[in-house]
Parts: C-alpha cells; sequence; structure tokens
C-alpha cells in the first residue's frame, strides 16, 4: 500500500506562535521542509474560528512555502476564490457540509490550483468515492476538527487502507494526509498503510529538534 509520493511533512501553522506567524513560518522553513498547513475555521462546521484571507495573505508575502489550505467553513464555495487570490497552492474542502461539492472543486482547479476533499473521523470513505478522480489529495481528520493537541483516533486507520487500496484499484495518483494527533508513533501506522503526507501541529512546533521530528516521521 505504499505511496508513489514522497513521505512530507507538512505542520500545521495553528499551534504556532499567533502573535509572530513570520517567525513559525521560519522555524518550518529552518527545519527544510517546504509545506505549512493553514486550518481555516469558521466558528460554525467547527467551534473555533482562526483566520481568513488577510492574514492568509500576508503570510504569503513572507515565505514561498507550499500552502496547504484545509477549509473547514460551512460553505466552503463562497470562499474558495478569496484564499486562491490570498496565496492558496492547494485548497480541501469537507464532504460533510451541504453545498455544491463537485462543482467547487471544479472552480479551485480552474483558477489553477490543487484540490482535495477531507473527512471527519466518523464519515464513511464512500462519501468521497465520487470525487475521488478530481483530487489531487484526500484528507482523513484523525481527531475532531476543531482544536490542537487532541489524541490522534486509530479507527480511522482502517479508512486509510481503504483510500489506499482505491488509490491503486482505481489507477489514481492523489495523496493521503492524515491530521490530527500526529506524532512520532501515531505516523509510522499511518505511512505503512499508504499515507504520505503528515499534518503535525503540537508535535511540530514543540519538538527540541524539529528537523529531527520531520526525518523521524518521514523516513
Amino acid at each position: 500500500m505504499q505511496s508513489s509520493h514522497d513521505t512530507i511533512l507538512a505542520p500545521s501553522i495553528l499551534a504556532g506562535d499567533h502573535a509572530d506567524l513570520k517567525s513559525s513560518l521560519k522555524k518550518i522553513e529552518a527545519a527544510g521542509l517546504s509545506w505549512v498547513h493553514l486550518d481555516i475555521m469558521d466558528g460554525h462546521f467547527v467551534p473555533n474560528l482562526t483566520f481568513g484571507p488577510q492574514t492568509v495573505k500576508a503570510m504569503r508575502s513572507s515565505t514561498n512555502l507550499f500552502f496547504d489550505v484545509h477549509l473547514m467553513l460551512d460553505n466552503p464555495d463562497k470562499l474558495v476564490d478569496a484564499f486562491i487570490d490570498a496565496g492558496a497552492d492547494q485548497v480541501t474542502i469537507h464532504v460533510e457540509p451541504d453545498y455544491p461539492i463537485q462543482e467547487t472543486l471544479t472552480r479551485i482547479k480552474t483558477r489553477g490550483c490543487k484540490c482535495g476533499v477531507v473527512l471527519n473521523p466518523d464519515t464513511p470513505a464512500e462519501a468521497a468515492k465520487p470525487y475521488l478522480a478530481e483530487c489531487d489529495i484526500i484528507l482523513l481528520m484523525t481527531v475532531q476538527p476543531g482544536f490542537g493537541g487532541q489524541c490522534f483516533r486509530k479507527d480511522v486507520l482502517s479508512k486509510i487502507e481503504i483510500f489506499a487500496n482505491w488509490r491503486k484499484e482505481l489507477g489514481l495518483n492523489y495523496r493521503l494526509q492524515v491530521d490530527g494527533g500526529v506524532d512520532l508513533n501515531s505516523a509510522g501506522d499511518c505511512t505503512i498503510r499508504g499515507v504520505d503526507t503528515l499534518v503535525a501541529g503540537t508535535a511540530f512546533f514543540k519538538a527540541e529538534d524539529p528537523q529531527a521530528f520531520n526525518t523521524a516521521v518521514t523516513k
């Protein structure tokens, strides 16, 4: 079930220093990484608020990191253009809210941006199957989204295997990403099942040696 992609770590800026996001971006760069994960929360779909397009645009002017923008919104279709204009390189959208998912994915791709869908831990894999051919990435939440620092849910491991098998059976090449409670222990459980993109917030930013942490989880 190994992926054809190199395994990469995408630190979540949610766990960085919100009073100095520029320094958090520099910490990611200093660890030799190329991606940053941006969690956008609206206070409705998830019980938390983070930041909007203006903050993403400000961060964009400070770095050349790949902006992996995860929209945890009730109506992501109304805001994808704003985040692409702000500098998103990839936009992922949830399958749970009621909005035109297929049309939104098409819109993201039309704008020259990578796209993907996201599933919460209790959402069945089948909810994403109609969209697989459109996706550059599939993101599986391994905690209930909203807040950082939660424990990894091992019951999602079987769902990872489903998406890894579909990728092979259908001849697709999407990345397979996990987000939530990713640390030195859980990362291996994921990568052995076909995950090639790991989001880590707390574990990365609290690591004594972030570069060594990256090496350990992506080996």
